[in-house]
């Protein structure tokens, strides 16, 4: 029994000395894993794929993001063309769980108030907001009110938010100011906000001047680190680390606004009247390539971005197009510099049979035989035919690279197409002698026409005069006059100057229409087939882009202006007639500049400064309107004014209509003797449905005047030509 004991004791001995053994090693192996593991974490500071020292700087350190101002792009005397801004989207908390620290109910108490208020300020009727202030999901915590609460101005939030309505709130959102409204708009481009809904969002810019400098502009921006305690509060003496922002530069464009003012208002009312698919007005200073004014039709107001849709790129440099007939001027200084031209040798005008194809002049019958000195005055196609056979295709093909015809110009703007020419045919290679197989930009051309305007030398077209940092005032880049090439003599584009100067002063040249009194002007006139998608060209008297492009004046020019207009759906003139609406005014403006305002009969005198009416008196408003030499035109019924268009700051020609919204009921105006721009006044200021019917001026209206408007459904506005 001892014997068996004792084993036993043995056994449960070695027993106990195995398990101790067994858990010294694995106490060990655990130690030895928990040291490895250590040192990788503290070597590695991740675990679990979580970054350790990441997560402690984020749960005791609070960062802030110091936004970079974005840098302003202003004309060529400083004044504002685009800069920073800010705008708000309202919203409303309808849970009826929401306090504010106080313990008063901070949601919306009073819908039928609250919404009748709003209707003041929001174009949305009293019922319309009624209806988003009652969601169907009775849990919903706030509501939004569509497009109609987004974007909204300093002056709107102010006026709503005086309204002390419970439950009304606003986001602050980073955007940017137009105050000039539409104003080479697609030239200077837009912006927009990379998350609309959050306030240290960046803005970028999409199109144009804003896209293509847009690094330059958006500077840099900086952060601010700060030590929190669990709760997030910022420790007293903590220590403090900022990485200083720097704001964008500020970019200065060869824009005149006072020159571009104007070329706005004869685009729009080209525009409005005849209603073509493409309008291009440019002007250019003929000595120095700066680009004093540009615009396009159609447009959009780049703070509303209303016709966007139908304008999202910048025609001016990415469209391309046959030129037509401005293109012989090319011709023609081609043909005289390189010692083939013969003014006084005879050619049969009409027609012409080259390479299996007939080339007719616009005047298919001719003039019968007439001299080549003829052939450029009248704008025939026969005549630059014969002048491209009497320099061969490979001299005519020389010159217009010399042009840099299918060349980009490489001006400060985005997708510049560079165009092309086409010349595998002969029938091709005579073609582009009068403007078709031939493909360019608008920029493209006008560098070409510098070279008559400057002795043969072709100078850059420049769209930026400097660019300025404002952090230390300094200029980073400056514009400078670019000689691009000399590809013809001083002695040509004399000669060729004055050939242009006769197609205004010859009586049988195609430019009379845009004869200047007391201006010395020199002209081309251009007609140009659209290609049709089906092959060939398209048929119809409006198929066309028309054309003029001149020289002021003609013998040592300062400007040159070139006006194309595409397809007028509404020709109820001939094309010269339509151009010279704009080509003349515009002329007289730029020789009148500087000279007394007294002098100037056309379209006006001077432009009017728009005044902040905001907040002032109706009766008040009134009588500052009258006294600015301005029409008006009032909607509601209140002594206040709420709105108004024009904003604030944009300049308009004398006797132009500014329309007020008032605090009162939203009722229609009288309507009749408006101008179809100024319906359009009114229905984007009541955000109103209005269907407008013929031209000219209102003389009937579907709603009376005098009727409240709020949920009147669409609005048909009748006007006719006086």
């Amino acid at each position: 029994m001892s014997k068996f004991r004792k084993l036993f004791k043995n056994k449960a001995r070695r027993n106990h000395y195995i398990v101790g053994m067994v858990i010294l090693i694995a106490t060990a192996f655990s130690f030895i894993l928990f040291l490895q593991r250590f040192a990788y974490i503290s070597m590695s500071k991740q675990y679990d794929g979580v970054n350790l020292e990441q997560r402690t700087k984020q749960k005791y350190e609070h960062v802030n993001k110091v936004n970079a101002k974005r840098g302003d792009i202003m004309d060529v005397n400083g004044d504002m063309i685009a800069g920073d801004s800010t705008i708000y989207n309202i919203y409303a908390i309808v849970s009826k769980k929401s306090k504010t620290t106080t313990g008063k109910a901070d949601y919306v108490v009073d819908r039928e108030k609250t919404a009748r208020i709003l209707s003041k300020y929001l174009p949305l009727s009293a019922k319309e907001l009624r209806k988003f202030l009652t969601p169907e999901n009775k849990k919903q915590y706030q509501v939004e009110f569509g497009p109609s609460g987004r974007g909204l101005s300093i002056e709107i939030k102010r006026k709503i938010a005086a309204q002390k309505l419970p439950g009304i709130h606003f986001v602050e959102l980073p955007s940017r100011s137009y105050p000039n409204g539409i104003f080479a708009t697609n030239l200077v481009g837009f912006t927009k906000a990379d998350d609309a809904n959050d306030a240290n969002s960046n803005i970028s810019g999409v199109m144009g001047i804003e896209k293509y400098f847009n690094k330059l502009l958006a500077g840099r921006d900086g952060k601010k680190i700060t030590k929190v305690d669990n709760s997030g509060n910022e420790l007293p003496d903590s220590q403090v680390i900022e990485k200083s922002s720097a704001d964008g530069s500020n970019i200065y464009l060869t824009l005149n606004s006072k020159i571009q003012q104007y070329t706005e208002i004869l685009a729009q009312d080209i525009d409005e009247k005849y209603a073509p698919k493409g309008l291009q007005i440019l002007v250019m200073n003929a000595k120095t390539g700066a680009i004093e004014a540009a615009t396009q039709r159609p447009t959009f107001n780049p703070t509303t971005k209303k016709g966007l849709n139908n304008s999202w790129r910048d025609t001016l440099v990415e469209d391309q197009f046959e030129p037509g007939s401005v293109m012989k001027i090319l011709t023609l200084s081609a043909s005289i510099d390189s010692g083939n031209y013969n003014p006084d040798e005879l050619y049969k005008s009409g027609t012409v049979e080259v390479g299996g194809r007939t080339i007719g002049d616009w005047n298919t019958a001719g003039w019968g035989y007439i001299p080549l000195s003829e052939a450029f005055t009248r704008s025939s196609n026969v005549g630059m035919v014969k002048l491209e056979e009497q320099m061969g295709s490979k001299t005519w093909l020389e010159y217009m690279k010399r042009f840099h015809i299918g060349e980009k110009t490489g001006i400060d703007l985005p997708g510049e197409v560079a165009g092309n020419i086409s010349y595998e045919h002969v029938s091709d290679q005579a073609m582009t002698s009068f403007g078709q197989s031939v493909n360019v930009n608008t920029m493209q051309m006008l560098q070409a026409f510098s070279a008559i305007a400057n002795g043969g030398k072709m100078i850059k077209p420049q769209i930026v005069q400097k660019v300025v940092n404002p952090n230390t005032g300094k200029t980073t880049k400056s514009f400078k006059r670019e000689v691009v090439s000399q590809p013809i003599k001083a002695s040509t584009a004399k000669q060729v100057q004055k050939a242009m100067r006769q197609v205004v002063t010859k009586n049988y040249g195609t430019g009379m229409v845009y004869n200047v009194p007391g201006v010395k002007v020199g002209v081309k006139t251009g007609t140009a087939q659209i290609a049709s998608p089906a092959g060939g060209y398209l048929t119809g008297s409006n198929n066309y882009i028309f054309s003029v492009v001149g020289m002021i004046p003609y013998d040592d020019p300062n400007y040159i202006v070139y006006v194309t207009m595409k397809q007028p759906q509404k020709m109820t003139e001939a094309p010269e007639k339509i151009l010279s609406e704009v080509f003349n005014p515009l002329v007289k403006r730029l020789v009148n500049q500087g000279k007394s305002p007294t002098k100037s009969t056309e379209a006006g005198s001077q432009y009017v400064s728009i005044p902040s009416l905001l907040d002032k008196s109706t009766k008040d408003s009134l009588t500052q309107i009258k006294n600015l030499n301005l029409q008006s035109g009032v909607i509601g019924t209140g002594n206040k004014v709420v709105q108004q268009l024009p904003a604030s700051g944009e300049k308009v020609m004398p006797d132009q209509r500014i329309v007020l919204l008032t605090n009162g009921a939203m009722t229609m105006p009288d309507l009749s003797g408006w101008s179809k721009n100024d319906v359009l006044k009114f229905a984007e200021i009541t955000g109103k449905q209005v269907t407008t019917k013929g031209d000219g001026y209102v003389v009937k209206q579907s709603v009376e005047s005098g009727q409240v408007i709020n949920g009147s459904g669409k609005i048909i506005v009748t006007l006719k030509n006086k």
